[in-house]
């Protein structure tokens, strides 16, 4: 299974979730939870960090958190490592606590409703767990989160959660307690019927299956942080959905100009025969250059079935096709300007 993503630059905002080892919980009682609390205010002061948003489930928590400097991996490795020795010490237990690697998903914070709805996402986590009674209970019942710093007046707040940017990107001023405790109380009773329930799902689809949450724009910014970073080697550091975004991206953009060079025209890929010279050389070029996987090659250049790419790769390596092998030459031509 692909390795989670990891792409640090200063200012970053990120949704990190944090799952127990094999599902167990990583919090015994009240008391592991302020020493979790206390070793987040410490990682802060120590990282620079600025907390948005919070939740403590029993087996896993979530941060809507924004790194100032590029400094997510360091912060999290010191965070989950000093939370773990002192929940073991305190239990008298020792090994992993936490499930592998995390996940970060980087997070728009300065276009569109998307910190809004991160944040959203994560308050409403104990009413999605049925932790609170929905149409009785209001969700500031539930201490460990930072929505009851929010909403609650005369509340100590600590130094590092910041509220001001999650109350302004929905359209509430700073300090507008109750205008945001509606805002987010409506949204628990959404998730008591159906409709509502489906209708945040759709909302939330791309904070559970994505690698970021923005719009084009954003996206297309990452690729460009991504595509620097592997070619100064740090492949290492990209894994999953953003390494094969990108590697489509590039894919896509060799193919536009593959076919300019071969005289190819977009609209000819579905006509033409499945295994024609030109696609023989374009699907091999293309693997060759980019990270694209062979079904994304099979489908753009319409060669019906993913062993025909691997059969134009062997053909584009082997030079036995002197049509195929005359391609290869203005396609690498062109590799030293693509």
């Amino acid at each position: 299974m692909a390795r989670q993503i990891r792409i640090e630059y200063a200012g970053a905002t990120y949704h990190v979730l944090v799952r127990g080892n094999h599902g167990h919980a990583i919090y015994g009682d009240d008391q592991d939870r302020k020493l979790w609390l206390e070793a987040l205010g410490e990682v802060c002061e120590k990282t620079g960090w600025r907390v948005h948003a919070y939740v403590m489930m029993g087996n896993h928590y979530h941060l809507l958190l924004e790194t100032p400097e590029a400094n997510l991996v360091a912060g999290m490795k010191w965070f989950q490592g000093a939370y773990t020795q002192r929940y073991n010490s305190r239990h008298r237990v020792f090994g992993h606590l936490f499930q592998g690697r995390y996940k970060a998903l980087v997070v728009d914070g300065e276009v569109g409703g998307y910190f809004g709805v991160v944040s959203t996402y994560i308050h409403l986590n104990p009413a999605r767990a049925k932790l609170i009674r929905i149409g009785e209970e209001r969700l500031a019942r539930y201490r460990w989160s930072s929505y009851p710093s929010y909403v609650k007046a005369g509340g100590r707040r600590p130094p590092w959660l910041e509220t001001g940017r999650v109350l302004g990107n929905l359209g509430f001023k700073a300090g507008e307690a109750d205008g945001y405790e509606t805002y987010v109380e409506g949204r628990v009773l959404e998730l008591g019927i159906k409709s509502g329930r489906k209708a945040l799902n759709e909302e939330w689809k791309m904070i559970r299956r994505g690698w970021y949450m923005g719009g084009d724009g954003f996206r297309g910014r990452l690729l460009k942080r991504v595509k620097e970073g592997l070619s100064k080697g740090r492949s290492g550091s990209y894994h999953g959905e953003a390494k094969q975004a990108h590697g489509e991206a590039e894919a896509e953009r060799l193919l536009e100009a593959g076919m300019g060079v071969l005289g190819v025209h977009a609209g000819q890929l579905a006509k033409t025969g499945k295994g024609t010279a030109e696609k023989k050389a374009l699907a091999g070029w293309l693997r060759q250059r980019t990270t694209a996987g062979r079904q994304w090659v099979c489908e753009r250049l319409c060669m019906g079935e993913v062993s025909a790419v691997t059969r134009a790769m062997g053909i584009f390596k082997s030079g036995r096709d002197a049509k195929v092998e005359r391609m290869k030459k203005k396609l690498e031509e062109l590799s030293g300007e693509a």
